[in-house]
């Protein structure tokens, strides 16, 4: 192995880990450094497709974005998506083993200790550093026989690590001392520094904690990141996203917030757009307001659909579309719309089949091999919102088990692949596709927009920015996160750290 290396930890899940990874790696590019993020395992609904079809985490596609590289499985050679509340789908190297129970993936993750090993050393071969993320907290004392996800990896790479806590939710000195003494004492020695993360208020009233937690601990707190959002991807369902209220815009999206939600990170371009208030809900109530439903990707869809029914949602989306109000539909959501879905192979469920919404004329079955690929189609020319959008180049990617059958009674979306691509209604304000990454092309998104604002009566919405893809905007935004925190934590600390510098040492005198 010729890379340096740098491990970035957390107190819990969602206390900004991904986020900081995302910014070391852009500061590092920005420095002329080649660096890459690496995750052994990730639990994630939230994934992405590479060039070569392979499936992997979408917060370290996002990572290697801002590193300036071409997202591989490399960087998360484990993912786990759960499908239940027990049982998970097991995706190694980019393709899916099967469905695993909690003890059933305990008993088997030995076995992929050499794979994970052998994709970290191709990294470490390749690059100058490699940023590793660990997943929850390192203080899981149920999980750290045999870790190789946390402190394990930190030993197996030789990795300096900083812990980080998130000061918002609260408890951040408990949650930074107890997550250090949980610790063996040959892990808390590879723990370099502190970094307390979403701070709000003025930091001198904050410091004589920062003092005190050094004091207790002989580690040093390396910054404090203040409270921001950006218009970036996600990992996991905690976060504060799916809370969002939004409402109020010149045009207001609701997206359905599923048990299982996947891939919510397809709409985060709406956070990017001006006029555009985007809401996350789960009462028939919300849906009052909203000019665009949007049924979201499902880890288990006729599970989501089951609930779609019960809660009633179901039968208000439908009166909706009936009165003319715009449904979209995202992979298992585009599912939800059709007619009937089946699962003949118990891939999902153990209900063979269900209703959907019946709002276009299709069926899906799902099949036992999961579908990978990244796609490019053209709109065609359609009638109501999606009327004058023809020509439109679409780009994302496709990740479903579904093979979805369309009848008459539905117009192709676009044209590309394998022939006709997604299905809309005959008249034009009910829609759906398998294309996740389908509102990050501006261009199109803004013209879909613009027809909802006319069709309320409103001017369509004018601006300077003419960005035609979402990537550009998230380019904009990984400046500002490295900005931000190499404000806070200088780039000369983090490189010494990674040079075999401690900072515990020169301040403690250990």
């Amino acid at each position: 192995m010729s890379a340096k290396t740098l491990m970035v930890v957390g107190t819990a899940s969602s206390v900004g880990k991904s986020l900081l990874v995302a910014a070391f790696c852009r500061i590092f590019k920005r420095r002329g450094y080649a660096a890459a993020p690496f995750k052994a395992q990730n639990m994630s609904l939230n994934s992405f497709v590479t060039e070569e079809g392979h499936e992997m985490g979408r917060a370290q596609a996002s990572q290697a974005e801002a590193a300036g590289l071409r997202p591989s499985a490399l960087m998360n050679p484990i993912l786990l998506k759960p499908t239940t509340n027990s049982k998970s789908q097991v995706i190694v190297n980019g393709k899916a083993r099967g469905n695993m129970s909690a003890a059933e993936y305990y008993a088997y993750k030995d076995k992929l200790r050499p794979e994970v090993m052998a994709a970290f050393s191709a990294l470490a071969q390749a690059y100058d550093l490699v940023l590793i993320e660990g997943a929850g907290s390192p203080a899981e004392i149920n999980l750290m026989d045999g870790d190789f996800v946390n402190m394990g990896m930190a030993a197996l790479a030789g990795a300096p690590v900083i812990l980080v806590g998130d000061i918002d939710r609260g408890g951040v000195f408990a949650s930074l001392y107890g997550t250090v003494k949980l610790l063996p004492a040959e892990d808390q020695a590879r723990i370099k520094g502190l970094l307390i993360n979403k701070f709000r208020g003025d930091v001198k009233i904050l410091e004589p904690g920062l003092r005190q937690i050094e004091n207790l601990l002989h580690i040093p707190v390396l910054g404090v990141m203040p409270y921001d959002r950006f218009a970036l991807d996600e990992e996991d369902s905690l976060t504060d996203r799916l809370t969002a209220r939004g409402g109020g815009g010149s045009v207001n999206i609701a997206v359905l917030r599923l048990p299982r939600i996947a891939n919510f990170t397809d709409f985060a371009v709406f956070d990017s757009l001006p006029g555009v208030s985007l809401t996350y809900v789960d009462e028939v109530c919300d849906l009052a307001a909203a000019d665009m439903i949007i049924l979201p990707g499902s880890k288990n869809t006729i599970e989501d659909m089951r609930h779609l029914h019960e809660s009633g949602l179901a039968g208000a989306i439908k009166k909706l579309a009936e009165e003319g109000r715009v449904v979209a539909g995202i992979c298992g959501g585009f599912q939800m719309l059709g007619n009937f879905i089946h699962d003949p192979y118990g891939m999902e469920s153990d209900q063979p089949s269900i209703a959907g919404l019946g709002l276009l004329d299709l069926e899906t079955s799902f099949a036992r091999d999961k579908h990978t690929t990244q796609t490019t189609v053209v709109a065609r020319a359609l009638p109501g919102v999606l009327e004058g959008l023809e020509g439109e180049s679409l780009s994302g990617y496709e990740i479903h088990m579904g093979q979805t059958a369309v009848g008459p009674g539905v117009a192709p979306l676009a044209d590309g692949g394998d022939g006709p691509f997604g299905a809309a209604s005959r008249g034009g304000n009910v829609f759906g596709t398998y294309l996740h990454g389908f509102f990050d092309n501006l261009s199109f998104t803004r013209r879909l927009l613009n027809n909802i604002r006319r069709a309320k009566g409103l001017d369509a919405a004018t601006g300077n920015d003419e960005t035609a893809v979402y990537q550009q905007l998230k380019e904009r935004e990984y400046d500002r996160l490295a900005d931000m925190v190499e404000a806070h934590l200088p780039f000369e600390t983090l490189l010494k750290i990674i040079n075999g510098f401690s900072p515990c040492k020169e301040i403690f005198d250990e």
